[in-house]
């Protein structure tokens, strides 16, 4: 049914976890397992919140060592972000990877039963695929270590820390006005002012959230265009790395491409260009002022 649908979407976007039926007794096959049904499309649900566990072995079952995660809303220049971060002869930060909709499927009895008998649930899999995927996207870059900037992977903020327990958190915040702005422009055919606000807010209280549960560094858009060797230098010292000046101006980038980060003509420049001016309090939608005041973006006329 629609409404099953619609609290099943709000439960994943806020959680990063999905509900799914449970398997018909003596089926053999756990809740979750099953693969995706023919002709839908979907990919395999996400394994259950209740699956979820740190590495039992970490040295053995990951490959990555203290991967870094960019957690930002849409349109708050993570793009920017990671295209500086990628200029470092150490940091490699491809495209968005996505790889929290990654999914693991059992479908078979035998499967499940194999798969326990080592000690593997589903959410360990997909913790397995998940690092296998980034640790293969680091080694062919020749660099030391890997940055994910995908904004979606706020709402699952949780799984991550727990998939990884060495993550690092870099938090980018922005004017939640100005980040609603730039989420309707970007598909004024989509969206309306508002519905961007809402759907912005979303991914604001996603990042604001994981700002409470994480330890991290956390900068601003603003900042990080009005002074970005500052910033960058800021990153560098929290990720324990020298600072590089060819972040200042990264160069041509290889994926430009909307679904997969930023894909404006700011973007395509190849060096830092200046942010957008800051909004009046007159012109913030009344739903992100809440956001506003915790950012600390109200606390002068019209700005932080």
């Amino acid at each position: 049914m629609n409404w099953k649908r619609k609290a099943n979407a709000a439960v994943r976007e806020l959680t990063g976890f999905q509900i799914t039926r449970v398997a018909k007794t003596g089926s053999g096959v756990k809740p979750g397992a099953g693969p995706a049904a023919k002709g839908t499309g979907r990919a395999p649900a996400v394994a259950a919140a209740d699956l979820v566990r740190p590495p039992a072995d970490p040295e053995t079952d990951r490959l990555l060592t203290a991967p870094i995660f960019i957690l930002s809303p849409v349109r708050s220049g993570s793009t920017l972000l990671r295209a500086m971060l990628n200029a470092h002869p150490m940091l490699h930060a491809p495209h968005e990877l996505h790889v929290r909709r990654l999914s693991v499927g059992l479908t078979t009895p035998l499967a499940a039963r194999a798969m326990e008998a080592l000690g593997h649930n589903q959410a360990d899999l997909e913790h397995l695929l998940w690092d296998r995927v980034l640790h293969r996207e680091l080694v062919r870059s020749g660099k030391a270590h890997i940055v994910d900037k995908t904004p979606a992977n706020a709402f699952a903020h949780r799984r991550i820390a727990t998939c990884w327990p060495d993550a690092r958190f870099v938090f980018l915040l922005r004017h939640p006005a100005s980040i609603a702005t730039s989420w309707h422009e970007a598909s004024p055919d989509r969206r309306t002012p508002r519905e961007a606000a809402l759907d912005a807010l979303r991914y604001m209280k996603a990042v604001e959230r994981a700002r409470g549960d994480l330890t991290g560094l956390t900068v601003r858009y603003e900042d990080l265009t009005a002074g970005p060797e500052a910033e960058t230098r800021r990153i560098c010292d929290f990720l324990g790395l020298p600072w590089e000046p060819g972040m200042l101006a990264y160069g041509e980038q290889t994926v430009v491409q909307k679904g997969l980060g930023d894909w404006k003509d700011k973007i395509r420049s190849g060096k830092v260009q200046e942010g957008r001016a800051l909004p009046r309090a007159e012109e913030i939608p009344e739903e992100l002022l809440p956001m506003c005041r915790t950012w600390g973006y109200l606390d002068g006329d019209e700005g932080r």
